[in-house]
């Protein structure tokens, strides 16, 4: 690495010089050549003043030998270098010598030299084997991609692998992971719904129509599906069919039990959409919480799978049963800290730390 920066410095600073001196003659060359051509022009005219009889043989003689030596003076100075801004050109030089060994001082004392690249397969595996509520959504998204090549025909990995890239901000990654997901479950109307939900986004709150078409396929699959109910109306109403998507909202609503918390947010936004006529200007969208906890979700699923297969992992199980706890899932918790409780019945230390993963509390869920 040293005598990379070494070459670099030499090949800027050879680099600097040739432009430099490039410029120089340049420059010095533009001179010249109208020095040349002052000259050349004194011989037209000796020559034009001659032929008109005002200079006889023996003065044109002599004139044309003058001007053709300052001529030749003039030539012998064309490829010369004159010293005026030498300095500076110096000063140039050097700069572009010294700043890259100015750069390799300072990655010598703030970085890390003597450590050799990470693979990122590498990093992976260790952001797999970490709890996934300590992963940032690309960071699970990578974790996800890994567990869906090690599961080809599944389609599970895929949808969660979209909400970590949605949530990433990468729509055409989340898109292309669901199509993959509903060439693998067809028959599944989550995976419809969420393909749908995925173009409305790239689309920004539009329902276009292959949006649509994915909703529509939801519905086929499952006639009560509340998302592409939803988003069905409401390319209705972005049609100007508002009175027609009121109406399909209007029975949404209906559907709902009354104490469900989305009936009101539903009775809520048609008010909005009849009082301003239309579909009103979109405001800040909240967290979406239920995409972080889908991302958990299909990374505490390619724990356990893990566990299934290569089950000598102590750590493993505690962080597998601390994630059940975490999301609530009672019976999950309690089937994984018996396996392991069973495994590990020699050694207390595993036996308290998956006893105090157990109890961990649960996470608050956000009304949908």
């Amino acid at each position: 690495m040293i005598a990379f920066w070494i070459s670099a410095a030499a090949l800027s600073a050879a680099a600097g010089a040739l432009m430099l001196r490039s410029a120089a003659r340049a420059g010095d060359a533009d001179g010249v050549s109208a020095d040349l051509d002052a000259h050349k022009r004194q011989l037209g005219e000796i020559d034009r003043l001659a032929e008109g009889g005002l200079l006889d043989a023996a003065e044109r003689k002599a004139a044309r030998a003058e001007a053709g030596r300052r001529l030749l003076a003039a030539a012998d100075t064309a490829e010369t270098w004159t010293p005026d801004g030498r300095g500076s050109r110096r000063l140039a030089v050097t700069a572009a010598a010294v700043a890259p060994l100015l750069a390799v001082a300072v990655y010598v004392f703030i970085g890390s030299p003597g450590f050799s690249d990470q693979p990122y397969a590498k990093r992976v595996e260790q952001w797999r084997a970490t709890d996934p509520a300590q992963l940032d959504p690309p960071r699970i998204a990578a974790v996800l991609e890994t567990i869906a090549a090690q599961r080809p025909n599944d389609a599970e990995p895929l949808k969660h692998l979209a909400l970590a890239r949605s949530a990433s901000g990468d729509l055409a990654g989340a898109e292309q992971a669901l199509r993959r997901a509903v060439r693998l479950a067809p028959g599944r109307a989550d995976l419809w719904t969420g393909l749908g939900e995925t173009f409305v986004a790239e689309a920004n709150g539009d329902v276009g129509p292959d949006a649509r078409l994915a909703f529509r396929e939801a519905l086929k699959i499952d006639p009560n599906s509340l998302s592409a109910r939803y988003h069905l109306g409401r390319g209705r109403i972005g049609d100007g069919d508002v009175a027609g998507g009121l109406a399909d909202w209007r029975a949404l609503a209906a559907s709902l039990p009354a104490n469900d918390p989305r009936r009101g947010a539903m009775n809520r936004e048609i008010a909005q959409v009849e009082a301003a006529g239309g579909i009103p200007a979109p405001e800040a969208a909240p967290e979406d919480s239920a995409q972080v906890q889908g991302m958990i979700a299909g990374m505490v699923e390619g724990l356990a799978t893990r566990l299934k297969t290569s089950p000598d992992d102590p750590d493993g199980w505690v962080r597998l049963v601390r994630a059940y706890a975490v999301l609530g899932e009672a019976a999950k918790r309690d089937a994984a800290l018996a396996s392991a409780s069973q495994r590990y019945a020699d050694q207390p230390k595993v036996l308290a730390a998956l006893r105090q993963a157990a109890q961990t509390p649960q996470q608050p869920k956000t009304a949908p």
